[in-house]
C-alpha cells in the first residue's frame, strides 16, 4: 500500500450521503437538482451518428477549447492552446497540482475554508502544505492581507475557490489586485494562483475578482457540473499560461488520455448556444428563500455571494457528531463544517437546491437540534 494514500481518509460527504434514508431531507447535496437541457445531448448524438465517437486529442477538441478560451477571454490566456479539457474539475485540480509542484522543493498555500480535495491531493502527492484560514468574525470573507502574509519562501502555488465552497463568499477585485501586486513584486520564480471558478456562473454580487483578468500566472479551473446541472457528464477544463500547459496536457494524457468525445460535443453545444449558467435566475430565487427561511428559524448564517450553499452556525463542539445526530435522529443530511477548516467547527454546510418547503423543514429541524445543546462527544 502507498502509505500516503492509506493515511488519507475517504470523503466524509460521501459517507454521510451513503447513510441517508428514502425519507431523509437532503441539504448536504453538492450538485444541482434541476434537470439539464436535453437539446445539447440531442445535437451531440446527431454529431456522433455522423462523425463517430473516437478519441479526441489529449488536450480536447480544438473547437471546444477555442470556445472556452473565447468565452472567458482572460488576457494572454485566450487561445485554444491555453485550455485543456478534463474529466471534470477534480481531475483538472489534480493534473494542475501534479504538473506545477515539485514535492522536494515546493509548497502550496491553501486558502480555507475549502473543499477537501486540494489538501487531499497535496497529502497524497507529498506536497508541503501551508494554510491560511479565514475566520467567522467577518463571516469568512477573503482577506488579501492575511493571504499575502501567509506566503512562504517556498510557496509556488496559491489555491483558492471563489465563489467558495462551502461559504459562498467571493474574493473582491480589490483583494485580487492587492495579492497580484505583492506577487508581481516578489523576486524569484513566479507563484501561480489556482483559481477554482466552478461556481462562477452562480454569482449574486457585482464585485468578484478574477485572477485570470489580472495575473498572467493564473490557472483557472471550471466545469459544466454546477453551471448547467451536468455533474454526471464529467467535463471540466484548465485554463493556464503557455509555459505550463504542455506539462498539464501531458499529465492529463497519462491520467485519462482524453475527456469523453460525446461529452465534449455536449459542452461545445452549450458554449455555441451561449447557454452557460442559464439557470442563474432560479438560483437567485432559491438563495433569497434560503436566507429568509434561515432567519425565520433563528439561525446565524453566512450570506452567500455565490454558489448554492448556506453555512449555518449550530454551536456544537463537534460538527461531524452534530451531523451524525442530525441524520440519525432528525433525518436531515448536512455537511460538517470542520471538514473544510478548523474555523468552521460549530458550523454546518447546507445546500439550498431543495424545494422551499423542504428547506424550511430541514432548517427548522437543524435549529431545533442546535437549541437543545446536545452533549456531543
Amino acid at each position: 500500500m502507498n502509505p500516503l494514500v492509506a493515511s488519507s481518509a475517504g470523503s466524509t460527504i460521501r459517507a454521510l450521503h451513503a447513510r441517508r434514508r428514502p425519507t431523509s431531507i437532503n441539504l448536504g447535496i453538492g450538485e444541482p437538482t434541476l434537470m439539464p437541457d436535453v437539446a445539447p445531448f440531442e445535437r451531440a448524438t446527431r454529431w456522433v451518428a455522423e462523425h463517430g465517437c473516437r478519441y479526441s486529442t489529449n488536450a480536447g477538441d480544438a473547437d471546444l477549447r477555442e470556445a472556452i478560451a473565447a468565452h472567458y477571454a482572460y488576457p494572454g490566456l485566450d487561445h485554444a492552446d491555453n485550455v485543456c479539457v478534463t474529466t471534470g474539475s477534480q481531475e483538472a485540480v489534480y493534473v494542475a497540482m501534479k504538473a506545477l509542484l515539485d514535492p522536494a522543493t515546493d509548497e502550496m498555500l491553501l486558502v480555507e475554508p475549502a473543499f477537501p480535495v486540494y489538501a487531499k491531493v497535496a497529502q497524497i502527492e507529498g506536497i508541503s502544505l501551508r494554510r491560511v484560514t479565514l475566520g467567522a468574525t467577518d463571516d469568512f470573507a477573503f482577506d488579501a492581507e492575511q493571504i499575502v502574509a501567509a506566503l512562504g519562501p517556498r510557496t509556488r502555488l496559491i489555491v483558492l475557490c471563489s465563489p467558495c465552497n462551502p461559504t459562498g463568499r467571493v474574493i473582491s477585485r480589490a483583494a485580487v489586485d492587492r495579492i497580484v501586486a505583492v506577487l508581481a513584486a516578489r523576486g524569484g520564480p513566479p507563484v501561480y494562483v489556482l483559481h477554482d471558478e466552478i461556481y462562477r456562473e452562480q454569482l449574486y454580487v457585482d464585485d468578484m475578482g478574477e485572477f485570470g483578468r489580472r495575473y498572467p500566472y493564473t490557472i483557472a479551473i471550471n466545469s459544466l457540473s454546477k453551471s448547467n446541472a451536468l455533474t454526471g457528464l464529467r467535463i471540466g477544463w484548465v485554463i493556464g499560461p503557455a509555459d505550463v500547459m504542455p506539462e498539464i496536457v501531458k499529465m492529463h494524457g497519462w491520467v485519462t488520455s482524453c475527456a469523453s468525445t460525446f461529452a465534449q460535443r455536449v459542452a461545445f453545444d452549450v458554449f455555441e448556444h451561449d447557454a452557460l449558467g442559464a439557470q442563474l435566475s432560479w438560483y437567485r430565487g432559491q438563495r433569497a428563500a434560503a436566507r429568509d427561511l434561515a432567519a425565520d428559524a433563528g439561525l446565524r448564517f453566512v450570506d452567500p455571494d455565490g454558489a448554492f450553499y448556506l453555512c449555518v452556525e449550530v454551536g456544537a463542539r463537534d460538527s461531524l457528531a452534530f451531523c451524525n445526530v442530525l441524520l440519525d435522529e432528525r433525518d436531515v443530511v448536512a455537511v460538517p463544517g470542520n471538514i473544510f477548516a478548523a474555523t468552521l467547527e460549530g458550523w454546518i454546510r447546507t445546500s439550498f437546491v431543495a424545494p422551499p418547503d423542504t428547506l424550511r423543514e430541514g432548517l427548522r429541524r437543524i435549529a431545533a437540534l442546535a437549541k437543545q445543546h446536545v452533549a456531543l462527544p
